[in-house]
């Protein structure tokens, strides 16, 4: 399938939503590395932001867990590695708050 063939105003709009949607997802991933915000509370917001962040990012900044030990927790609550979470069900969930408690 060929790719729409865009202005240049209407990539410049899209790179401009793409660059707000990234720094979306860069400030909550801060505000959970700084301890601001809990894995639960992020894991219970519903809005695209918090949606299109990966699993694996989420739980790398939170402090003192790195890739490995982040695969280890994806793999105990059954979550895929590639897994968004938008894409979670609510067991996952669960399984991963509990997974940290």
């Amino acid at each position: 399938m060929a790719l729409p063939v865009l202005t240049p105003e209407q990539r410049q709009a899209a790179l401009v939503k793409a660059t707000e949607a990234r720094q979306a997802r860069a400030a909550l991933l801060a505000q959970l590395k700084k301890g601001d915000l809990t894995l639960a509370e992020l894991l219970k917001r519903d809005d695209e932001t918090v949606k299109r962040i990966k699993v694996s990012q989420a739980l790398r900044a939170l402090s003192g867990i790195g890739p490995t030990k982040a695969a280890a927790l994806m793999q105990r609550a059954g979550v895929d590695d590639k897994r968004r979470i938008g894409g979670l069900g609510v067991q996952q969930r669960r399984k991963l708050v509990e997974a940290l408690s």
